[in-house]
């Protein structure tokens, strides 16, 4: 039975490890648990398996990137990397690629290979779509139809590389396996290194015929459209994960998938983190002092708020579940903050200023709090 338990946990190492310490976990466990080391021993072998599912997730820098951020969920066989075989590598992966490119295509003379087809199922490969939203898209979601380049299969010969009326024939270096064996001598003795067929390039078959629309590639450049709704709550560098838009996978293996990477233009009034939304409201040097009702702006719209009697500049204010919706729970919403900013006015005619000094002049110690706070904190410095 497969482990469930987290690919960190696993390779016994903490999330935000490096290459280097990431290699050596998997070098002590993978030569651990080596069939060859531990023969008949399926729990061995099992743990084989979970250390190469590991490893190969997190010693992508790409894959790795989208587990920390959505879980085995983008990167298993139901809709991430996988499609079969090893957890996160496919059809073909062989656990023994790894292990001799670490051992040097052996280790102390156990290994040799192994004779699993490298023309079974292979998994298209992941596309990526760059997309930029307005503050307020990200913020509520949207619809957005995009169009993107990707290799499709041929329609004239529907991806085999042979032309219509003709097929592929298996190749007769390798016989159709893909993959071809040879003896190697090395410090630890007599060692056999399995490596793909050098006749059809690991595929099992060649083309004689080859299809003259695609060139024998099976393959050709198409635009695609597609229609996509896009959820409330996205950020920068956030992934929408779309399955199967990828490219179209060979010899029967899924697409691959389609992951829209957002960015999201700044705000003229807000800032977010996460969330939580911000702004800034200038107010008078009246409405601060004497308290006044004003209209301040959210996400949603104005709302009206009555500002304190004696705010101060820089004071603030939250209302609750004012900010964005949580992409992974829309039943929830960040919260949305306010800053004060007391405006000083400027450009005072001479009647003005002469208002002023007077509304100063009837001013006492007890109208300046913060004033008279910081004064006698000075004094008590210099005594």
């Amino acid at each position: 039975m497969a482990d469930s338990r987290d690919y960190y946990e696993i390779l016994g190492v903490q999330k935000g490890c490096s290459d280097d310490e990431l290699k050596k976990a998997y070098r002590k466990l993978a030569k651990q648990y080596h069939p060859d080391l531990n023969p008949g021993d399926k729990t061995a072998e099992q743990k084989f398996k979970d250390v190469n599912e590991a490893y190969s997730v997190l010693s992508d820098a790409d894959k790795r990137r989208k587990y920390d951020q959505f879980g085995k969920s983008a990167v298993d066989g139901s809709g991430g990397f996988g499609g079969g075989g090893y957890g996160g590598f496919g059809a073909d992966f062989d656990p023994m690629d790894i292990f001799n490119s670490f051992f040097g295509g052996g280790f102390g003379g156990f290994g040799g290979g192994s004779s699993r087809r490298r023309n079974g199922p292979q998994k298209g490969a992941d596309l990526k779509y760059g997309m930029t939203l307005e503050f307020m898209e990200a913020a509520f979601g949207c619809e957005k139809d995009i169009t993107f380049s990707r290799e499709d299969n041929c329609p004239s010969c529907k991806g085999s590389g042979a032309q219509a009326g003709t097929a592929p024939e298996t190749c007769p270096t390798c016989r159709g396996a893909g993959r071809v064996q040879t003896q190697t001598q090395t410090l630890f003795g007599m060692t056999m290194v399995t490596k793909a067929c050098p006749a059809c390039g690991g595929r099992g078959t060649v083309i004689r015929t080859p299809c003259p629309d695609c060139s024998g590639k099976g393959r050709k450049l198409t635009k695609k459209q597609l229609h996509v709704k896009i959820p409330a709550g996205v950020d920068t560098g956030d992934l929408l994960p779309i399955y199967g838009e990828g490219e179209p996978g060979r010899n029967g293996g899924n697409s691959g998938n389609l992951y829209i990477e957002f960015k999201v233009k700044k705000h003229d009034v807000f800032t977010r983190q996460g969330r939580n939304t911000y702004c800034e409201v200038p107010i008078t040097l009246a409405q601060a002092a004497l308290g006044s009702e004003i209209d301040v702006p959210t996400i949603d719209g104005p709302m009206k708020y009555q500002v304190k009697e004696g705010t101060q500049p820089g004071d603030q204010v939250s209302f609750k579940n004012k900010g964005i919706t949580d992409k992974n729970s829309p039943s929830y919403r960040g919260d949305h903050t306010i800053k004060f900013i007391v405006e000083i006015p400027t450009k005072l005619s001479e009647d003005q200023k002469k208002l002023l000094k007077a509304f100063d002049a009837s001013l006492t110690d007890k109208n300046y709090m913060k004033k008279n706070s910081f004064f006698e904190k000075v004094k008590k410095i210099f005594r």
